[in-house]
């Protein structure tokens, strides 16, 4: 059992102790409704590397976009809304690298972290002290030894497993680390709420390149996922399948924002004077906006743009996602998109480091395949990515699950890319995860055995706490 299992197994512990003492009394997920009725909307702002850009500027940039891809009115629909539901800007002039798998992605954050000369905040769920921790915790240090200010902010739960003397360390070289609502509570904040956590994986390296998606720090992404690159681990654990972004211009500040405030939110020591907003100069040509989401606000703004963006879909919605468990909400969004001839497809693991999220999502296959959405499950590795493509020209990439825990319970943070030339590349990623994947068929669902049938009633009891 690795290091996932068993935080996995811990959390439900605390959950059954937690129901033990306060009772069945889960509350639900906010209703949101978005108001997508066909109306005139003001023009979409925009901000360039000099600030908000002009009405007519904004205006092209997205008239641009919207030539660049499949006919969607995604644009007019729900680009007003998410601005008004999120709060953060659209930004221009952004550079975007897709990453697959943890090799990809370990590189490109050991070769910023190297080159760094200021500053590099890392928050992460999940930091181990294996040879991939212990491999960042090097660069870290030698960073620090350098002069370069490391501010390190790690979830208690998530980090659970990494002995203290790890963290203590890097402590005592200087890198101030900061634990997320610390398990114990007599060491925790004022406000503790224990079942809280900090999911982000946001690295931030001098203010004007970041990291973020799914892929926490770890050794479990040694492997990549690929047919040709697979490798089964030594213990014969299967190699993990994630996505992260690599994001420079504008739109790093808007993340340098959500680290700053997620560490002042903990009551964290002073961050050490450094540059940690410089001048961001336009160095490419994406159109990107960065969500934060926290159990603070009345719900999930990540939750509530996707479930808008689902809304407006015209032609396709395409999502993979590692743990699904979903609301009645997200459910009707998607069995409503299908209705109305849009492909909604989605890919989901067929193996899990969490049984009961993979039950508890299982448990809703039935109805959605009867509504006309199409299920995928990923074969052969263990499946961790999150992410979204609505209409081929509206994507997503982040830490947030399709969970009750994501959107409820946790701190998440994604980023939403809008143009069909970030779309394809999605889509071809997603490609190649279907052509991995077996597709599940309503009339062979419908005769599993009543074995299946009990597990996934099970899981489906315990979504709330996941």
């Amino acid at each position: 059992m690795n290091s996932h299992h068993i935080r996995r197994g811990f959390a439900l512990g605390a959950a059954l102790l937690a129901a033990a003492l306060l009772g069945w009394s889960c509350s639900s997920l906010p209703t949101f409704v978005p108001d997508l009725a066909h109306r005139p909307e003001p023009p979409v702002p925009l901000e360039g590397a000099r600030g908000p850009l002009t009405a007519a500027q904004s205006r092209a940039i997205l008239q641009r976009l919207q030539r660049g891809g499949e006919p969607t009115d995604i644009f007019s629909r729900h680009l007003a809304l998410e601005e008004a539901i999120v709060g953060s800007p659209l930004t221009a002039g952004n550079a975007v690298r897709l990453l697959q798998d943890g090799p990809a992605t370990y590189r490109a954050m050991l070769g910023a972290i190297s080159a760094a000369h200021d500053h590099i905040n890392m928050e992460t769920y999940i930091l181990d002290d294996d040879a991939v921790g212990r491999q960042f915790a090097t660069a870290l240090l030698a960073k620090q030894a350098q002069g370069v200010q490391v501010n390190l902010l790690r979830d208690s739960a998530g980090t659970f497993g990494t002995p203290a003397a790890f963290f203590q360390r890097l402590s005592q070289a200087g890198v101030q680390v900061l634990e997320f609502n610390p398990v114990n509570p007599l060491t925790a904040h004022e406000g503790w709420e224990w079942n809280q956590r900090d999911h982000r994986k946001l690295l931030i390296v001098d203010g004007c390149i970041a990291f973020l998606g799914g892929i926490n720090i770890s050794s479990v992404y040694s492997g990549g996922s690929s047919s040709k690159a697979r490798r089964v681990e030594p213990d014969g654990a299967l190699a993990w399948r994630d996505t992260d972004l690599q994001v420079q211009g504008p739109v790093v500040a808007e993340l340098q924002k959500l680290f700053v405030a997620a560490w002042q939110g903990q009551h964290g020591p002073p961050l050490k004077p450094r540059d940690y907003f410089p001048p961001l100069q336009a160095v490419g040509t994406q159109v990107v906006r960065a969500i934060g989401s926290s159990p603070e606000e009345k719900y999930s703004l990540i939750y509530a743009t996707l479930l808008s963006a689902i809304g407006s879909a015209e032609t396709s919605v395409r999502i993979t996602n590692a743990y699904f468990a979903p609301d009645p909400q997200l459910l009707e969004a998607l069995a409503a998109a299908a209705a109305r001839g849009v492909d909604v497809t989605l890919i989901l693991p067929a193996q899990t480091d969490s049984w009961l999220v993979l039950q508890a999502g299982r448990s809703h296959y039935t109805q959605l395949l009867k509504s006309g959405v199409r299920i995928f499950e990923r074969r052969g590795v263990v499946l961790h990515s999150k992410t979204a493509l609505v209409d081929g020209v509206w994507a997503t990439v982040g830490s947030t699950n399709l969970d009750w825990r994501s959107f409820l319970h946790n701190y998440e943070v994604n980023a939403v890319m809008l143009g069909a030339d970030f779309g394809q590349q999605v889509q071809a990623m997603f490609d190649r995860d279907l052509a991995e994947s077996d597709a599940i068929e309503l009339a062979a669902w419908e005769r599993r055995g009543p074995v299946l049938h009990l597990q996934e009633w099970f899981g489906r009891l315990w979504e709330y706490w996941l």
